[in-house]
């Protein structure tokens, strides 16, 4: 290497020697005292955010549950009604819990409201219904920090507001207006999901349809309502039909089944209701269908 001051020669300016290494730099090269810096570990992949839609129905909490997804589409369904965090929402006969695993966690992260309206427990009930409103009370109220402040009310022949009046964002009908047409209080569950609406609230339904060339029975027996019948019963109680979705739509489900909609997954019934399993019936065809054909209707409740 020469010594340019030995030599006499002038060196590399300190301004060409930076332009030198910018150059290599550029070149992708580990040049002028600099080191090549070291690559990161690839990142796992990041789950949807806390507090999401698609962190509710993501959760661990669900793992029994998730199966259903693929009929259910609770995902588009909810953003079909538009649902958001901070809403207040009464849902109507939640059963055991399928939707409040997914609302209550959203709810409660998004400073929102949640009412479970379980059957009704006056003089009379069902025992089985008041044994699986007790479970879920007990289920989603124990655990505040994953489900907050559930709030529980009741549904039924005589029993009172399901909420404060004018106060809820969202009412959620969850394929159960069969139920109510047998009970003889499918118009009291509208009136009732009308006065506790604001106005412009939403009404969601889902429920097992009857094809429109079909017959409805008036105690809906088989599970099946017409879609015409559930709007006219809307339009009764002073709702304005907003719009219809296929999320659920599932063109293989004949229903003429013989234990109702209830012959399919997930009940998959092999004798009727109330009577012993039959360990001959052969549910297979029934596991192939699949759930059944669903209406999805949003109504808003006028200004």
């Amino acid at each position: 290497m020469r010594d340019d001051k030995r030599s006499g020669s002038a060196g590399p300016s300190r301004r060409a020697m930076l332009a030198a290494c910018g150059l290599i730099a550029v070149g992708g090269l580990s040049a002028c005292g600099d080191r090549e810096p070291e690559k990161a570990d690839p990142e796992t992949p990041a789950g949807p955010p806390e507090g999401s839609l698609e962190w509710a129905i993501a959760g661990p909490w669900r793992a029994a549950d998730r199966a259903r997804d693929t009929w259910r589409h609770p995902l588009e369904t909810l953003r079909f009604f538009g649902l958001q965090p901070s809403m207040t929402v009464v849902d109507f006969w939640p059963g055991s819990g399928w939707y409040t695993e997914i609302l209550a966690p959203y709810l409660a992260e998004g400073d929102g409201e949640y009412y479970a309206v379980g059957f009704s427990t006056a003089p009379g009930a069902d025992p089985a219904q008041a044994a699986l409103n007790a479970n879920f009370e007990q289920r989603f109220g124990s655990d505040r920090r994953l489900y907050g402040e559930v709030k529980f009310s009741q549904f039924g022949a005589t029993t009172g507001p399901v909420a404060p009046a004018g106060t809820a964002d969202m009412v959620l009908f969850m394929r159960n207006i069969h139920a109510w047409m047998a009970a003889g209080i499918a118009e009291k569950a509208f009136a009732d999901a009308f006065a506790a609406l604001r106005p412009r609230g939403i009404l969601g339904v889902e429920q097992h349809r009857l094809g429109p060339d079909q017959d409805q029975d008036p105690a809906a027996a088989d599970g099946y309502v017409q879609e015409a019948f559930v709007k006219q019963l809307a339009a009764e109680a002073g709702f304005i039909f907003e719009a219809a979705s296929e999320i659920n739509a599932n063109p293989d489900d004949t229903k003429d089944h013989p234990f109702g909609v209830e012959t399919l997954p997930p009940r998959l019934l092999t004798a009727p209701l109330g009577s012993p399993p039959d360990p001959t019936f052969d549910s297979a065809p029934y596991r192939e269908i699949g759930e059944s054909d669903r209406m999805t209707l949003k109504f808003r409740k006028p200004e």
